[in-house]
């Protein structure tokens, strides 16, 4: 099966509106990509944003969800909330999240539930810290993570799911995995997945994150089992983004 790559950009915590402005509008002078292109900025620019992209094909994604569908939780943002500012994707289980706000596997497959209530595709973010991968338990980590949504969900609710392999170690330190690194996992990845469901696990998407830039991309996207990339810094940069959206094809 050909999977379409996906090329999403995590423009995290940073922005104003005057250089949101100025990326969307670099962005949008990309040419046609066979990939699909997802942004995904800070909550008080997904109207600005969504306004700017509404006639191209550049998708949005939303960075965070709550867990609750509504109601007395000040500060949190609704998976409905989201759908008005035609947001297709949320990002859930970010590493950051996972590790600087407790989030456990439990709490972030509850999110993913959620939002496949809602109709929106979640990009659930696995993967391991540098101790971890020093103690060969990479593929332990990222199956537990996985396992969670599946006790949850269910193996065919992966059908709507992408999933996001981001190494700890590689995120933000300018460290990435090696080409076939990332193959490696993403490759087991699938087959844990496969042992549910051959034709689920032929069918996710599963992208690479983790100091992705343009000079590495090329070799990532040769990967048979590496479906795309999340993007963090290099996504706040419009012709660096562009560069790896073309290398994807």
């Amino acid at each position: 099966m050909i999977r379409q790559k996906i090329v999403a950009g995590n423009w995290k915590m940073n922005g104003s509106k005057e250089t949101v402005s100025s990326l969307v509008e670099g962005l949008l002078k990309m040419d046609a990509s066979n990939s699909e292109v997802v942004v995904s900025p800070s909550f008080p620019y997904l109207s600005q944003v969504s306004d700017a992209l509404s006639a191209s094909a550049i998708q949005l994604a939303a960075q965070n969800v709550s867990d609750q569908s509504k109601g007395a939780f000040t500060g949190e943002v609704s998976a409905s909330m989201l759908k008005e500012f035609a947001v297709k994707y949320v990002l859930v289980g970010h590493s950051e999240r996972r590790s600087l706000y407790a989030e456990s596997d439990a709490f972030i497959a509850s999110k993913v539930k959620l939002l496949l209530e809602e109709g929106l595709s979640p990009m659930l973010c696995i993967g391991e810290t540098l101790a971890e991968r020093e103690a060969e338990q990479t593929l332990v980590v990222c199956q537990r993570q996985v396992q969670a949504v599946i006790d949850l969900v269910g193996i065919e609710a992966f059908g709507n799911i992408v999933i996001a392999y981001e190494p700890v170690w590689a995120i933000g330190t300018g460290l990435s995995a090696s080409a076939e690194q990332a193959q490696d996992v993403h490759s087991a990845i699938r087959q844990f997945l496969a042992e549910l469901s051959q034709t689920v696990a032929e069918k996710v998407q599963i992208l690479y994150g983790g100091s992705v830039k343009a000079s590495s991309s090329s070799a990532l996207f040769a990967m048979p089992d590496v479906d795309g990339a999340l993007v963090g810094g290099a996504s706040l940069d419009a012709d660096e983004f562009i560069a790896i959206v073309k290398s994807a094809g």
